[in-house]
């Protein structure tokens, strides 16, 4: 199955595995993508990119028109979301013009933990969540802020 993860890791981070998995020279079946922030991620795949994505899974490549048919959306709206798709690598454009999700799964990963007791010196709360990467693999794409 061809799968892509995302996930939220640094670029550092993301190079460093990226290094690591071309000198072992091990393909992968898998594709990554790495975000800076959890919100970036959330902002990338808001819950109307998501609709798109589900419509697009399996479907092979269909015009943008056609897509904004199947999620019963206005086609300049999709097209901006498709648009921000394209951008992130989750989306692709064939030969033709066509827009295609080439993954047949999509997994998000990322860890929710409390924070350590030493952030209380910056202010925050102890027990204040913060999220982490546990992305294993590294990243095809960096997606950032601004």
């Amino acid at each position: 199955m061809k799968m892509v993860t995302l996930g939220v890791c640094s670029p550092e981070e993301g190079m460093n595995e990226f290094a690591q998995t071309w000198r072992g020279g091990k393909s992968h079946r898998s594709a990554h993508i790495g975000f800076a922030t959890p919100e970036l991620l959330w902002k990338v795949l808001s819950a109307k990119r998501w609709e798109i994505l589900k419509v697009l899974c399996g479907a092979g490549p269909v015009s943008i028109r056609e897509a904004a048919r199947r999620v019963e959306r206005d086609v300049k709206a999709v097209h901006s979301d498709v648009m921000a798709l394209l951008a992130a690598g989750l989306l692709t454009r064939t030969e033709t013009g066509n827009i295609e999700f080439p993954y047949e799964a999509v997994k998000v990963e990322f860890l929710l933990q409390v924070a350590s007791p030493t952030i209380k010196a910056t202010g925050s709360h102890p027990t204040t969540p913060v999220l982490n990467s546990s992305v294993t693999r590294p990243p095809r794409r960096f997606v950032r802020a601004g």
